[in-house]
């Protein structure tokens, strides 16, 4: 009787399937308050910035040319870091942008995977893996940026398509 109640309560412990809150979890709503938030879904899981807002987002003019920056991290996660920018292109709030290559005049995003403190790889939009960016509010009285993206990116190691889907951001950008 012990033996069966013993490989019952195993059973239980390591048998049943446990709601794992990694697949499960919500992401934030999307907003357009400066909430300070940054999430979306990688290949299915979510990707939900912990720092409390405190992530690097600007947008600055340089030069006479504009340069966007916003990005999460995430140390649950592969990838660690998503981020996507602007080099020498300016935005606007309602405009929709093509998430390419790595180069000026163009919005590109990029993720960075970590798997010791040796073996750091990034990979970046491009021709093949591209998506989009759309900002939904540019609020240059009280600095808020928002807005949604997706895209797909080739993983550094493993060659396959990385999903990167129903990303949403609301925060404060410096100028």
């Amino acid at each position: 009787m012990k033996k069966a109640i013993l490989l019952l309560l195993l059973a239980i412990a390591f048998g049943c399937d446990k709601d794992d809150n990694t697949t499960t979890q919500a992401l934030p709503p999307a907003t357009q308050s400066g909430k300070g938030t940054f999430a979306c879904y990688v290949d299915g899981k979510p990707f939900i910035d912990k720092s409390g807002g405190w992530f690097n987002c600007f947008y600055q003019v340089v030069d006479g040319e504009y340069y966007f920056s916003i990005g999460g991290n995430s140390a649950n996660n592969l990838p660690q870091n998503i981020y996507i920018q602007t080099d020498k292109k300016q935005i606007f709030e309602g405009g929709s942008y093509q998430l390419l290559q790595l180069s000026d005049g163009n919005a590109y995003a990029g993720c960075g995977f970590s798997y010791s403190i040796t073996e750091n790889y990034q990979s970046y939009t491009n021709s093949n893996y591209s998506g989009e960016l759309t900002i939904t509010k540019l609020d240059f009285t009280n600095h808020i940026v928002s807005g949604t993206f997706w895209f797909d990116i080739k993983h550094p190691v493993t060659g396959e398509t990385v999903e990167i889907r129903e990303g949403r951001f609301d925060t404060l950008f410096t100028q």
